[in-house]
């Protein structure tokens, strides 16, 4: 059964990394399904590989036609979209990538955006695990444009901002109907430990805090140097840590 794990947080906080980093681990353990939901669409590099297309410009060819009135009458729209998701997924040996792209211009695209939650949900029993790395809130994840969640990951740097936009984001879960299992907190790029508001905002709102990861040199230089992150040492305090996230949460 495939087991779904949505990361979000604040901007900057490293959500990128730290799917990445998870994907390879679980690659491991079966075939992976990276989904980039960030409109910045950074996720391939950190994999190493390519990216031409995304799931936004299928979305966008399709509502073009259909205005234009050129769209063939003897193909479903759901046909073409589902024809158009599987073009834009990146294989790879162990850990295939689809990106979501951009988010969306002006007018309704809710029947777009369920037609490609269906697609998506069709193609996921190909996949032992799904890792979504979403954009600096969760859009995709309210919009249900993706899975139902097994795990959320909510990632906050050290700061009172961020752990403020982790509560709110533990608390947009009630709002939305997508189901949600397990919500866990992961603070990184913590320098000295984390400071005593930190902490009492992390206690008082009840969050599931499963991981300190302390600022890694060698992410640095692989992002400096621009290597995939499956570069990393064994030692790596980020691969470590998300080791032992992955094990906390059940995913391994």
């Amino acid at each position: 059964m495939t087991k779904t794990v949505a990361i979000a947080g604040k901007g900057g906080t490293g959500k990128t990394t730290l799917a990445a980093v998870l994907a390879e681990l679980l690659s491991q353990k079966g075939v992976v399904l990276a989904i980039d939901a960030d409109p910045s669409s950074n996720l391939h590099l950190t994999l190493g590989v390519d990216m031409s297309c995304t799931v936004g410009s299928a979305r966008e060819e399709l509502l073009t036609e259909v205005r234009k009135g050129t769209f063939p009458a003897s193909m479903a729209k759901q046909d073409y979209l589902d024809m158009r998701i599987q073009e834009s997924i990146v294989e790879g040996s162990r850990i295939d990538l689809l990106a979501m792209g951009r988010p969306e211009g002006p007018g309704c695209y809710c029947a777009a955006n369920n037609m490609i939650r269906v697609a998506l949900d069709r193609i996921e029993g190909n996949y032992g695990f799904i890792v979504i790395d979403n954009e600096a809130g969760m859009e995709h994840i309210s919009r249900q444009t993706t899975q139902d969640v097994d795990v959320l990951l909510l990632v906050s740097d050290p700061t009172v901002r961020g752990m403020v936009t982790a509560i709110r984001m533990k608390e947009l879960i009630g709002e939305i109907r997508t189901s949600v299992g397990r919500v866990a907190l992961i603070v990184n790029r913590a320098t000295n430990g984390l400071s005593a508001e930190v902490q009492r905002l992390i206690k008082e709102s009840g969050l599931d805090l499963v991981s300190v990861i302390p600022q890694d040199r060698s992410v640095e230089v692989a992002d400096t140097e621009g290597t995939p992150l499956s570069s990393l040492p064994a030692d790596s305090p980020v691969r470590q840590s998300v080791l032992e996230v992955a094990q906390k949460v059940g995913l391994i």
